[in-house]
């Protein structure tokens, strides 16, 4: 099974490269799959590149339910 989660843009790098926070994890990422990102956009990530851009409410509710997951695994 693959997972691509979303990520927000912190900073556009040289290149098609760009930083993106995972989580309070910085990773670098290849945007060249998709066009017109600017920093704060959400991109779904996928091993290292940015498949699409996603609408920040869609976003902001898929990272609250991966959150929502992570509780109830960490639950006794």
């Amino acid at each position: 099974m693959c997972l691509a989660i979303p990520a927000r843009v912190t900073d556009l790098l040289d290149g098609d490269m760009a930083r993106v926070d995972l989580g309070g994890v910085g990773k670098e990422i290849s945007l060249g799959l998709v066009e017109d990102v600017a920093v704060g956009d959400y991109v779904i990530v996928h091993v290292g590149y940015a498949l699409s851009k996603l609408d920040p409410a869609e976003a902001e509710k898929t990272l609250a339910l991966f959150a929502q997951v992570a509780e109830i695994e960490a639950a006794p």
